[in-house]
């Protein structure tokens, strides 16, 4: 008889762990995604937004073209029917369409600011995904840059030192990364007044309360924005302190006016 529970506990044991250790590919895996068409007054329709991941082509795993299709399933108006598609071709899975927006296919995507070998590439929970537009459809001189932070948090008035960097080829165009200089860095859209210098570093200093997308564009070269947001913690609103110091006057008058009734009571 115990050999018997033995066994059987043995054996659910055994179906956990089989269970647990199951590759996590089938669903639910959650990314940041970005999307760039070049319509957006900061240059940028996805600023980081999570996304929960579905096999949405049904083949088992997790790849950019379901990250890309689910984030437009949440985002884009009319769902990824409406704004996104791809297709298998002789260079394999392409994209046919990004945000509604059809070229013909003059796009480009990066996985953790690194450039993979095609949509059916695998994802993982954390990834960062950005995906673009071409703006430049006759040289395809469009280049990727990025941010070294992608998200970071601020109070009001804090300065933040980005550092902007571009994805490149030497002169054997092998791929390489490059500072970008003289960018105008963009805060919601808005021109700072900041540009980076030779090492592609800026500072910047935030004001309001809430979210705010740092971005960058050049008069010199057609840049696929790059992306931070910010968090700025603005303190408490004036609306905020009047709402408390009532609070704290309506307290004090209650405290006083129970103090009188009790100096009543005892007389």
């Amino acid at each position: 008889m115990k050999k018997t529970r033995i066994f059987a506990v043995m054996t659910v044991l055994a179906l956990l762990v089989g269970i647990f250790a199951l590759p996590v590919s089938a669903e639910g895996s959650e990314v940041l995604v970005s999307i760039s068409d070049g319509n957006s007054d900061n240059g940028v329709e996805l600023a980081w937004e999570k996304v929960t991941v579905a096999d949405c082509d049904d083949d088992g795993q997790l790849t950019i073209n379901d990250a890309l299709f689910s984030a437009h399933d949440k985002y884009f108006d009319g769902g990824a029917a409406a704004g996104y598609a791809s297709a298998a071709t002789e260079f394999g899975l392409s994209l046919n369409k990004l945000w509604g927006v059809e070229n013909g296919g003059s796009y480009g995507y990066y996985i953790n600011d690194a450039s993979p070998l095609s949509l059916s590439d695998p994802i993982e929970d954390g990834d960062r995904i950005y995906a673009y537009a071409f703006a430049d459809l006759t040289a395809w001189s469009d280049m990727y840059t990025y941010f070294d932070k992608c998200q970071i948090e601020a109070e009001e008035g804090d300065e933040v030192t980005l550092t902007l960097s571009g994805a490149s080829f030497d002169a054997e165009w092998n791929p390489v990364t490059v500072p970008v200089e003289g960018a105008k860095i963009l805060i919601d859209g808005k021109d700072s007044g900041v540009v980076t210098d030779a090492q592609g570093k800026a500072c910047v200093t935030l004001s309001g309360d809430g979210q705010v997308v740092i971005t960058a564009a050049s008069d010199s070269a057609v840049l696929v924005p790059p992306v931070c947001v910010a968090q700025v913690d603005g303190g408490m609103s004036s609306a905020q302190i009047s709402a408390i110091a009532a609070i704290l006057l309506l307290a004090v008058s209650s405290f006083i006016l129970i103090g009188r009734n009790r100096k009543k009571d005892e007389q």
